[in-house]
């Protein structure tokens, strides 16, 4: 399914040409030249079906675009079986494929939830909280995140279980960290120390440093490194619609909830 998807835009943008340059040129030349008015069936196809790929084209490439959460990286921010939309145009515009910046509309913050291409894998989207913008100091010590020299602090906010979708579970705590600008939850486990620790990371130029709320059991820049601008793909901006496949029943209360 990762691969199938990670050609979508490609083959979705080869066929909106291919179908544009048949009607193009039915348009201006074919049907002048055609003595009754039986259209070929490629060229039918390519009139009908043109207009409705270019919509979903223009709407995938420059405005929203739907991700489905298949993990628990994001815990308790996003669950596994959210269905968001990603801003695409709220960072700039980019050439679908090409994935060139043509316009540029603002920088990414801290604490934005964003979606990119994974730094050596592009064929795979992750989807991670920003905790680091260039220039940024970073550390994280002890399960606390540091961002120049300024301790994020957490609060108690309770007590749950976590999995990973099979009968196995575990105690986290839940705790609200005063990211800057972007206070949320986050979960810490008790009974392992699998964090990642690291101290006085600056964060280059032209990169950001991502995290999970999940911060020990997600896979983020603290193990693979930097996410560079030009891999990231959108802000992730409402929660469409979520499913519980535990007991195999919509969420509700999460649908069209906006994310911060």
């Amino acid at each position: 399914m990762d691969f199938l998807m990670s050609y979508f835009e490609l083959v979705l943008s080869l066929v909106v040409i291919v179908t544009g340059v048949i009607y193009g040129l039915d348009a201006w030349l074919w049907a002048a030249q055609r003595k009754d008015k039986t259209m070929p069936k490629m060229i039918e196809y390519s009139r009908s079906f043109f207009p409705v790929l270019l919509t979903v084209l223009v709407i995938r490439s420059f405005l929203f675009e739907p991700y489905r959460i298949p993990s628990g990286s994001l815990k308790p921010t996003l669950l596994v079986g959210d269905l968001i939309a990603v801003n695409k145009f709220y960072y700039g515009l980019r050439l679908p494929v090409l994935h060139t910046k043509l316009i540029r509309i603002q920088e990414p913050v801290v604490g934005d939830i964003v979606v990119f291409r994974m730094p050596g894998n592009p064929q795979m989207d992750l989807i991670k909280r920003i905790v680091g913008v260039p220039g940024d100091r970073l550390s994280y010590l002890n399960k606390i995140l540091y961002i120049n020299g300024v301790a994020m602090t957490q609060s108690y906010a309770g007590v749950s279980r976590d999995n990973n979708g099979g009968p196995d579970s575990w105690p986290v705590t839940i705790e609200n960290e005063a990211l800057t600008g972007h206070p949320h939850k986050i979960y810490l486990r008790n009974d392992v120390n699998i964090s990642g620790d690291f101290q006085d990371i600056v964060v280059p130029a032209g990169n950001y440093f991502a995290m999970g709320d999940n911060r020990d059991d997600s896979n983020d820049s603290r193990f693979w490194g930097f996410v560079p601008e030009e891999a990231i793909i959108g802000r992730a901006h409402v929660i469409l619609f979520s499913w519980n496949s535990d007991k195999h029943r919509p969420r509700w209360d999460r649908c069209f909830m906006v994310l911060k």
